[in-house]
């Protein structure tokens, strides 16, 4: 039997409740893009709207927002937290440059696109698309340059790796939001997720890019490398390799002033001191897949195993999100860390030094969930399901059209995926795992459709690739919008099999 609370009964009527909706994602849009406001006070004065507009009250309106904000902290937050601290050590420690060097300098010139959409997306798994754009950009001019080929035919490959895991694969923000508001199963939407990047990272990445790179012919900037030294405090040459694991290697984190990726913490002094060595390739690629592997695990576990088996108890506990990322993270301290010559407080600068720069990102979340909580407590979430079901839209196709819409007025990737799973919420318990799970993915990848002047991502990448507005337009934004669209085609081809 479903309990109806006080919370949950509608404030006002239809109308109200829309006009509410309209107006506060009205609000919120305008703070952003006009006011310039930060994203978290934009939605903190969202919320705030929606509460008066709908008739739900002050106090009720505080209640459903302190109640999301701790609920979405508390779910995703730590997820977050965690998937950072991977992402610190893999940038510190010199891994990040291991899997590249690994996997470019073995691939034949025709294969390098491939390539670096593979190495894109292995080192987008635990880092963020900023960080992993400053990671990448160096490598990716340095083979255009040597290989004498179009730098978007290089680029735009590893840029599709890091935004389809972006957008569609946890532990990132998009995918864990919705996995919260909708109540999805991690690894389920886990597995799905990594089922639809892999063919849209191809359409998006390597066969895009050799398409667009005959039309928009961009020449590798030569000032990146400059800016990248401040990235990578002095990473090392890769024209002169040297014996596994024994390579000297100076990192820190952080990016060029100016760019995207400087808006992180302060790099403390006790992590950019000289590293002896840098970790080989199989304990890195280790430390990036045990956290996935091990909620895959589960996720295999429960659909073939008896639940009351010792091995399916023992998947079960392993294959939780947080003790899979925390395990990742121990992993990642002794074989990206120690392995490497760090110190324990170097491993611990390391660790800590990823936090702040995520406490914009975990804000914003917050908040993002604060919102949602309220337009489901005032009742919108309902309407919008009445309403879908009265025309007869795919759940699916609205959950990925309110993203889309919100993402091109906000130019935010979390934002959509915040306000389009709050308002299908309701609709998702109608649905079984496997229909709830590509909701998420359905939000998630309209999340992402059509980057343009209002997004942030948009100027890095320009800035970074030396390009002009109409060049990064039709590129970087079409790609996008491909990513999407073949998100919610993929989904609409599970969603008819599964």
């Amino acid at each position: 039997m479903h309990l109806v609370t006080a919370a949950t009964v509608p404030a006002s009527s239809d109308a109200q409740l829309i006009t509410a909706a309209v107006i506060a994602i009205a609000v919120v849009i305008v703070l952003i893009t006009w006011l310039k406001v930060h994203p978290f006070l934009a939605l903190i004065f969202g919320t705030a709207t929606l509460g008066v507009v709908a008739g739900l009250g002050l106090t009720k309106t505080i209640d459903s927002f302190t109640t999301g904000v701790g609920t979405t902290v508390g779910s995703v937050g730590l997820l977050i937290a965690l998937g950072a601290m991977i992402g610190g050590l893999l940038a510190d420690s010199g891994g990040a440059d291991r899997i590249v060097d690994g996997v470019v300098g073995r691939v034949r010139p025709k294969a390098l696109p491939w390539a670096m959409a593979g190495v894109a997306a292995l080192v987008g798994l635990p880092l963020f698309f900023e960080v992993g754009v400053v990671l990448l950009v160096p490598v990716i001019v340095l083979v255009s340059q040597r290989s004498r080929v179009n730098l978007l035919k290089i680029g735009i490959p590893a840029l599709a790796g890091l935004s389809v895991l972006h957008g569609l694969v946890p532990p990132h923000p998009g995918p864990l939001v919705a996995i919260s508001a909708l109540k999805a199963d991690l690894g389920t939407t886990l597995a799905f997720g990594l089922l639809i990047a892999i063919p849209t990272v191809i359409i998006a990445g390597p066969v895009f890019g050799n398409l667009i790179s005959r039309y928009v012919v961009v020449e590798a900037p030569s000032n990146v490398f400059a800016e990248h030294e401040l990235a990578t405090a002095g990473a090392p040459a890769r024209s002169e390799p040297a014996e596994e694991g024994n390579e000297p290697v100076e990192r820190a984190r952080g990016g060029a002033p100016g760019s995207a990726a400087s808006h992180g913490p302060v790099v403390p002094e006790d992590r950019v001191e000289t590293r002896r060595r840098r970790p080989g390739v199989v304990p890195t690629v280790m430390t990036v897949l045990l956290p996935v592997g091990l909620m895959l695990a589960r996720a295999i576990g429960e659909v073939v195993l008896d639940p009351s088996s010792r091995l399916s108890q023992v998947l079960v506990v392993a294959g939780t999100p947080i003790v899979a990322l925390l395990a990742g993270v121990v992993f990642g301290m002794f074989a990206l860390g120690a392995r490497v010559g760090m110190d324990r407080r170097q491993i611990s600068a390391s660790v800590g030094g990823a936090l702040p720069g995520i406490a914009g990102i975990l804000l914003i979340v917050a908040a993002g969930g604060g919102f949602k909580q309220t337009l489901v407590d005032a009742g919108v979430g309902e309407v919008v399901g009445n309403a879908a079901k009265s025309v007869n839209l795919s759940v699916l196709v609205l959950g990925w059209l309110i993203a889309v819409g919100i993402r091109l007025a906000t130019g935010s990737a979390t934002v959509a995926t915040i306000t389009a799973a709050g308002l299908v919420a309701p609709l998702a318990t109608g649905l079984g795992t496997n229909g709830v799970a590509l909701l998420a993915l359905a939000v998630g990848s309209g999340s992402l459709f059509f980057s343009h002047v209002n997004d942030a991502g948009f100027w890095l990448v320009k800035e970074y690739f030396g390009m002009t507005v109409g060049q990064t337009l039709k590129s970087w934004s079409v790609m996008e919008t491909i990513i999407s669209v073949c998100g919610l085609v993929f989904v609409l081809l599970l969603n008819a099999v599964v």
